[in-house]
């Protein structure tokens, strides 16, 4: 009986935090297209920086006064060596991102968005020459099938938006395989990476944004009508995406990777869905069908990921071309770990 109690708990546990994380990433996503859409706050740049300011002010007080989450210490020398790279990185990952909900629609950028896994494994074979089972490459086929269908029934489409998402799946890849090496023999959460990458973040985008979007934005503050909503609705966007990263943090402790991923996958459908319903923005049956193509190949991605993470360190190899990196159960999987992928 207290098993079964147990069990039913486990359950209603893991519930509870997908639906959670689900709420704040969408809630996230949406307010930021609205901001940029029917607030007309233009300006992606400071956008960012305030989550960036949000989300360092957040991780100081979660870790630092309220003590909710142990500070893993990092020596000052690496702070620079190790963090600021991947920061920078970071940094770029974040901004693409809002540039890209400036001029395409949500349902769009979340698709494109899906294309990470892709970029992840060719950036990982061609750099470093890592080779991997067939199947992982076959699980990518309806993945590039599905953004590339997306992409040429895109009503809505934007060259700049489009190669902004582009390069934020890029710039993504990027930070997930530099965070292998620079940050090896740290064992990172995601409040103690916003804790360190945050304020980093928000010095590189500081003077890029005042430089840039200074004028715009004091030109939109002396001329817009509703103001003090309007600024409640940015900042609270900021509060919001740092509640997103302490959600993420709750939810890899709930839920297993198979549930993790599915539910990953779902997330971007109800996204997609409530954008929809929100903005109106049109979609096609085509495109409709090219997104579910794009879902179901990361779901099966994911899938694949997982038996191979079961796999013995003696499983025969699909290539016999000589990797350059470590023999093990890992070799024959990707570097990506889905479950910080949406850190803001």
């Amino acid at each position: 009986m207290e098993e079964t109690r147990l069990c039913q708990w486990s359950v209603i546990r893991s519930l509870l935090a997908v639906l959670q994380w689900w709420g704040f990433n969408v809630t996230v996503v949406v307010m930021n297209k609205w901001i940029f859409q029917k607030l007309d706050f233009k300006f992606p740049l400071t956008v960012s920086c305030v989550h960036f300011i949000c989300s360092a002010i957040g991780a100081y007080m979660v870790i630092k006064v309220l003590r909710l989450k142990p500070l893993i210490a990092v020596e000052p020398e690496d702070r620079w060596k190790r963090i600021f790279p991947m920061s920078f990185v970071f940094c770029i990952n974040i901004v693409l991102g809002n540039v890209s909900l400036r001029y395409i629609p949500v349902s769009f950028m979340q698709t494109i968005k899906s294309f990470t896994p892709a970029t992840t494994v060719f950036l990982q074979w061609l750099v470093w020459r890592k080779s991997f089972d067939w199947r992982i490459w076959a699980s990518l086929i309806p993945i590039v099938g599905g953004i590339l269908l997306t992409s040429v029934t895109e009503l809505s489409f934007n060259m700049l938006g489009f190669c902004a998402a582009l390069f934020g799946c890029l710039a993504t890849s990027t930070k997930t395989i530099l965070a292998e090496s620079l940050l090896h023999g740290y064992k990172f959460d995601s409040i103690n990476t916003v804790y360190y990458m945050a304020p980093f973040a928000t010095m590189i985008l500081g003077v890029p944004a005042a430089l840039l979007e200074g004028n715009g934005v004091i030109e939109w503050l002396h001329t817009h009508e509703t103001l003090v909503p309007s600024l409640t609705i940015i900042f609270s966007s900021g509060v919001l995406a740092f509640c997103l990263n302490f959600s993420i943090f709750y939810v890899i402790h709930s839920t297993t990777a198979v549930t993790f991923n599915v539910a990953g996958n779902l997330k971007v459908a109800v996204a997609v869905l409530v954008s929809w319903m929100i903005f109106k923005n049109p979609i096609s049956g085509m495109n409709a069908v090219g997104c579910g193509v794009t879902l179901v190949g990361c779901t099966f991605y994911g899938y694949i990921r997982h038996l191979l993470s079961q796999q013995l360190p003696g499983t025969p190899r699909a290539s016999k071309t000589p990797p350059r990196t470590p023999r093990g159960r890992m070799e024959l999987q990707p570097l990506v770990n889905d479950k910080l992928d949406d850190k803001v």
